[in-house]
């Protein structure tokens, strides 16, 4: 599983390296995701987002679609691992 790591490769990620600037809501509700953000993200026109609602804080969380599946899968991965070692202790 991926580790979190900031810009430069380090493993502690640095919580201001989150911040892009900012953007305005339109009338019709769109945004504009700043150039920085799209590029070190990787974001591509026609690219499919999840939008999900902060579950504490007023706000919005955007992610690829990709990434969260890959997240998904490597969770997965995990559990079957803890799974099988735990199977494993109990048999021997």
């Amino acid at each position: 599983m991926k580790s979190m790591k900031g810009k430069n490769g380090e493993g502690c990620w640095n919580f201001s390296e989150a911040f892009f600037g900012t953007s305005t809501v339109g009338e019709r509700g769109q945004i504009v995701i700043p150039a920085e953000a799209r590029t070190e993200i990787g974001f591509q026109p026609g690219d499919k987002v999840l939008i999900m609602r902060h579950p504490i804080h007023q706000g919005l969380v955007v992610f690829k679609l990709e990434a969260v599946k890959e997240f998904l899968d490597d969770f997965a991965k995990q559990i079957e691992h803890l799974e099988r070692d735990k199977l494993n202790r109990e048999e021997g």
